[in-house]
């Protein structure tokens, strides 16, 4: 069980679902050659996905290439089911980052088969996040830097004025499919960039100049199969 921190004290709530939206900037998209989606796509992380992204952050090892995906996240405050705009706003506690870490080639393989790819996205440690800013420092979600260095090279860099759908619209649309409970998360799309890492790389990821987080990958073995089922 993981309790979030804002503004560097524990939440009141253990973590719960991580709802992630994908291919929400067009770079992004265009990079891994998907079509555009014309409304949010969506996607679950369990609650045992969730880890601190501080430290070290470790990846499945045997099992293909892992990509890093940065995401601004959001933790939510407020139960939302059915929200307007402003409920939406209104029930978001804090902004962060998150990392959607994503086995790629498991992912591609599954894809290709037509069968889901959970496996490729909500692993154990397949969302590190940082800890979270208060939503009141906020004057404007539409405007919201976020990047990402490998070993001191930039990797990835954005902003969400860049989002094909923007934080209050998404916030609407999942609260349409899914309630949202005080501690769950959601993460709102990486920009261009992702690409595989490897154990020992060094990461920094930078949102505004409200949070830069340093973290080391490392590896840890898996006796899993890369999802041919």
């Amino acid at each position: 069980m993981y309790y979030p921190f804002l503004n560097d004290a524990p939440f009141a709530f253990a973590t719960g679902k991580a709802v992630c939206v994908g291919r929400n900037y067009a770079a992004h998209a265009a990079e891994l050659n998907n079509p555009i989606p014309e409304q949010p796509l969506l996607f679950i992380k369990p609650a045992d996905a969730v880890v601190a992204m501080e430290g070290d952050i470790s990846i499945p090892d045997g099992m293909g290439a892992v990509h890093h995906e940065l995401e601004i996240a959001l933790l939510i405050g407020e139960t939302l089911s059915q929200a307007s705009a402003d409920e939406a706003l209104a029930a978001i506690a804090g902004v962060g980052l998150a990392l959607d870490l994503t086995l790629r080639d498991v992912q591609s393989g599954l894809k290709k088969k037509g069968h889901p790819w959970e496996r490729a996205k909500a692993f154990d440690g397949a969302c590190p996040v940082s800890r979270f800013i208060a939503a009141e420092q906020v004057s404007d979600w539409g405007d919201l830097e976020l990047s990402l260095t490998r070993n001191g090279t930039l990797q990835q860099q954005g902003n969400s004025k860049a989002m094909l759908f923007p934080v209050a619209d998404l916030l609407v649309a999942i609260s349409q499919q899914f309630t949202l409970n005080p501690g769950d998360l959601v993460l709102t799309g990486t920009p261009a960039g992702v690409g595989p890492l490897e154990a020992g790389d060094q990461l920094t990821a930078t949102l505004q100049d409200w949070l830069s987080v340093s973290c080391q990958v490392v590896a840890r073995p898996s006796s899993a199969t890369q999802g041919g089922q």
